[in-house]
């Protein structure tokens, strides 16, 4: 018989001294797996006249009252009294989750009255797991965070209930450092997928990058676990599973299907902390949105091949040109603008940072319409580092620099010097690239052919110093020339002998250079000369 207010304030006292609550657990399953991983302890009042009372009805007048803390310290001491049970039987324990209302975190010796619990009953502090709701959250700021930081310390995970229930949902999880989620689903009526299947879609990925499991509480139906499973929710509580059990209706169910109850976490690189980079006030946003070139996060499934744009900063909008607008550049498939080669190069690059955890680069064309600025083909540059795993998804920070201009440069300077070669090989005239940065040079054929030069000669000059193709007498001259076009001259040359014959060469170099002026690579060229009355540059003049 459903008792009135009153009838329940004046039974409070009786019905704690004989011990009339009496707890239930709810348990929770892996969806994927069918198998029992933890439960929830529930309280339930039995009543010697009335019967059983509705939590609905007497849980609001114990808070009204004040009496919440002495109801939730009952609850936990039935909690580790079946804990201790099920250890003294040699039985596995698996973890379970006890309430914790807003009244006891504003008591400052309601964990030590916790604690003093726990240690009689003798129970080790990972088979507990502290829930605490996102009103009292939000309500005690910096309180809650002292009470969670004070659970972490001592070893007990630290749930967040009624997440999404309507409160600062993003702000509670910024400052929060909650352990597990607990995503009610009554707060998304209707069916599965739609408006509110996008909101705890966006969610639950939300909470898998800050390395937080979630637990999908009120799942009543296989399609609504299903669905859940299908956006990487496994973890499961609710009617279609179970109602909240009695303690042995709950052991014989644990004991047919339980298993390892560890929740799977994500694995993240150590070189970037994810949680402080989606925080609008933390430092990595500050560097990310104003200090860093054109940047980008994005989420690869490396099962599917499938990509999205997260996140993208307004230099990365200006590297792409073409009046694009971070909403164009998020909702848009990251390969419509690549053909199938440029694709290629693309998610290869990604397997190679996922494969070696270390940053990658790759060039890749890509085709952009827009209304105002027409068609453009440009080129990308890309510097691609792993930040987090999340099963087959992939989390990757990305520089990016538009290298159109150079590309077309270099382009037209290679298909010049390539004409350029193929006449060389019928005149007097040899040819070689020099790689300023790495000071590396590629001869022509005709340098290997008569020269006997390998393809590729590393510490130029110096190898062709060492074999007399250089003058032991012109040693240092060359070297000072070689220092000048490192040092960013345009154009140089001098007339020169050449081999342990001396024969007379006039050395031509021009210089290329990037978009930012830095000299990076030098064309070099050696010209027979047949005037005997040629003079030959002084060796101990500065070129």
């Amino acid at each position: 018989m459903r008792m009135t207010k009153q009838e329940i304030i004046d039974a409070i006292p009786r019905a704690l001294e004989e011990k009339q609550f009496v707890i239930y657990i709810q348990p929770q399953f892996n969806h994927s797996t069918k198998e029992l991983i933890g439960g929830e302890a529930l309280v339930r009042w039995i009543h010697p006249e009335n019967g059983m009372q509705s939590p609905a009805d007497f849980i609001p007048v114990f808070e009204e009252t004040k009496k919440i803390p002495a109801l939730d310290l009952y609850v936990f001491d039935k909690v580790c009294a079946f804990q201790r049970k099920c250890l003294d039987t040699q039985e596995n324990c698996i973890p379970l989750s006890f309430n914790i209302s807003r009244e006891d975190l504003m008591l400052p010796d309601y964990i030590d009255s916790m604690e003093k619990i726990r240690a009689q009953y003798d129970i080790p502090v990972k088979y507990l797991r502290a829930e605490i709701t996102e009103s009292s959250a939000v309500d005690g700021s910096e309180n809650i965070i002292r009470i969670v930081n004070r659970f972490h310390e001592i070893g007990y995970l630290v749930e967040m209930d009624d997440f999404g229930s309507g409160y600062s949902s993003l702000n509670v999880l910024k400052d929060l450092e909650v352990d597990i989620i607990k995503l009610d689903l009554k707060f998304f009526s209707g069916q599965v997928g739609g408006r509110g299947g996008t909101i705890i879609s966006s969610i639950v990925n939300m909470a898998k990058w800050l390395n937080t499991p979630v637990i999908a509480e009120g799942v009543e139906t296989r399609e609504q676990a299903d669905y859940m499973l299908s956006i990487g929710c496994e973890y499961i509580q609710g009617f279609y599973y179970s109602k909240p059990l009695p303690t042995e209706d709950f052991r014989r169910l644990w004991k047919e299907r339980s298993s390892n109850s560890e929740f799977a976490h994500n694995r993240f690189i150590d070189r970037l902390d994810t949680g402080r980079f989606w925080s609008p006030e933390s430092l990595e946003t500050l560097i990310f949105s104003n200090y860093v070139g054109g940047a980008a996060i994005m989420l690869y499934d490396i099962k599917n091949g499938h990509a999205e744009i997260l996140r993208v900063n307004n230099k990365y909008l200006k590297e792409i040109g073409m009046n694009q607008t971070e909403k164009d550049v998020i909702s848009m498939n990251p390969w419509f603008h690549l053909d199938k080669d440029n694709i290629k190069i693309y998610k290869d690059t990604l397997k190679v940072a996922i494969d070696t955890e270390d940053e990658q680069e790759c060039e890749t064309w890509r085709t952009y319409i827009s209304d105002c600025c027409g068609e453009d083909k440009i080129c990308i540059r890309s510097s691609i580092q792993l930040i987090g795993i999340m099963e087959n998804k992939h989390l990757f920070y990305i520089m990016v620099r538009n290298i159109t201009k150079e590309k077309r440069i270099f382009n037209e300077i290679y298909a010049s010097d390539q004409r350029f070669r193929a006449a060389s090989e019928h005149s007097n005239i040899y040819a070689w690239e020099y790689n300023i940065n790495t000071k590396e040079m590629r001869p022509c054929f005709r340098c290997m052919r008569d020269l006997n030069l390998p393809p590729l000669i590393k510490n130029y000059p110096e190898p062709l110093i060492e074999v007399g193709i250089f003058p032991s007498d012109y040693a240092d001259f060359y070297r000072k020339l070689m220092k000048k076009i490192d040092d960013g001259v345009g154009e140089i040359e001098a007339v020169i002998p050449l081999t342990t014959g001396r024969v007379p060469f006039r050395i031509k170099y021009t210089t290329e250079f990037d978009a930012g002026g830095k000299p990076v690579k030098a064309y070099g060229s050696a010209i027979l000369i047949t005037d005997r009355d040629i003079v030959l540059t002084d060796p101990d003049v500065d070129p």
